[in-house]
């Protein structure tokens, strides 16, 4: 098992001395890497939030001062909401963790479908390079192209799928759609992330289908870092983090089994987030399941902290909403995004009050959409112009009205 009091004062000492922004926290709350001689004083140190993250990263680009190794040593920059900038830095000594791709018994002799986006944003390769690891034979699909995705599965007698759930149940909809037998469908192992992972589909696919699967935790910032373990309610916590559940308000953790915000601490010497707050609202188990082996266990996900909504598997935050329709502000009153999720799929509508005097028009309508999809990089499914006083400004500007089982 993983010493977390080693790592962690190795990794504060190694990051005070080689990323500017972490001495920079640490000396703005008079603390010193002598002070941190476990997990136990990780709260001498303050939660940087994400929203914080884009204030360090605007005021130092392009990494806020927490790159810890050369830039142009990195094998690849993504983006994410914020907008920051977020550097993969290479693996050399193994601080990424394979716990899931092995718990779900990927290796060689597998295929797998991948149908991650490999552009942008780092879920495709970070899956890919995960499931190399472990010896696997990637299919790299990324999303959509259902039917493709069927005819490489049958062709290749692919085994495993990557990906969110709702879009193997797309997949296996269309097999039966087609006439492709349970029996034909050759995938028995799956690894989901990006959405919640309901107990139907789970029942579909370990049930009718016959698949191992398993759900997985993780943000665009620190990646993959908890996963489910078969009937264990919430998520086993990989050891290349050190989590908290911590006020929001004040940073202080909370006792075990207390409802507060998910803060991890990424055992990532090259690119070190310390106390980094998720936003995720979570409880830790004060008495790990046995199926963890000892690694911390996470209760569950029961919602957000802060404004943000991931929407298929991308966070959507109101900032972004304000970046896109800046140039609308003489046309606009209010606005709101509301996300519902008919027939197991996100979708997202921008409504909109406008200013006394304008009126709606498929110009308005279309500009305005493509100024949402572009500032959020999430597909809008519908613009609706409401009446005066359709809308109550004092209201969350993302709405998140899901329902789920």
């Amino acid at each position: 098992m993983t010493d977390h009091n080693a790592r962690v004062r190795e990794l504060v000492a190694n990051a005070y001395d080689n990323a500017p922004a972490v001495k920079s926290i640490l000396d703005g709350a008079g603390v010193s890497p002598a002070d941190i001689n476990g997990v136990d004083d990780l709260h001498k140190i303050p939660v940087t939030s994400k929203d914080k993250l884009v204030e360090l990263h605007h005021a130092n680009p392009p990494f806020g001062g927490f790159l810890a190794m050369d830039i142009d040593d990195l094998p690849r920059i993504y983006i994410s909401p914020g907008p920051i900038f977020d550097p993969q830095p290479p693996n050399p000594a193994g601080w990424a963790s394979l716990e899931m791709f092995k718990y779900v018994g990927f290796g060689r002799g597998d295929r797998v479908l991948n149908t991650f986006m490999y552009h942008l944003v780092p879920a495709g390769i970070l899956l890919d390079e995960g499931l190399r690891a472990v010896g696997a034979t990637v299919l790299p699909t990324g999303p959509g192209n259902t039917e493709v995705q069927i005819q490489m599965m049958t062709a290749l007698k692919a085994t495993g799928f990557v990906g969110q759930p709702s879009y193997l149940m797309t997949i296996l909809d269309k097999c039966e759609e087609m006439g492709i037998a349970k029996d034909a469908v050759t995938i028995k192992k799956a690894l989901f992330s990006a959405e919640f992972y309901t107990p139907s589909q789970r029942a579909r696919f370990e049930g009718e289908y016959g698949m191992k699967t398993t759900s997985a935790y993780g943000t665009a910032d620190v990646g993959l870092i908890a996963f489910s373990m078969g009937d264990m309610p919430g998520f086993c916590v990989t050891e290349n983090v050190y989590m908290q559940v911590c006020d929001p308000q004040t940073g202080a953790p909370l006792p075990a089994g207390e409802i507060g915000e998910v803060v991890v601490t990424l055992y990532n010497p090259l690119y070190p987030l310390i106390r980094f707050g998720t936003g995720d609202l979570g409880s830790l188990a004060a008495t790990p399941d046995p199926a963890t082996g000892g690694r911390q266990h996470l209760l569950g996900l029961f919602g957000r902290s802060g404004e943000a909504v991931k929407v298929r598997g991308m966070f959507m935050h109101p900032n972004q909403l304000r970046f896109g329709l800046a140039r609308f502000a003489e046309a606009i009153k209010v606005y709101q995004v509301v996300i519902t999720r008919p027939e197991n799929r996100d979708v997202v509508t921008l409504r909109v009050e406008l200013q006394t005097g304008t009126e709606p028009s498929d110009g308005l309508e279309l500009g305005l959409k493509t100024a949402v999809e572009a500032a959020a990089r999430l597909r809008v499914d519908a613009v609706e112009f409401v009446e005066a006083g359709g809308l109550d400004p004092s209201q969350r500007t993302v709405q998140d009205a899901r329902t789920w089982e």
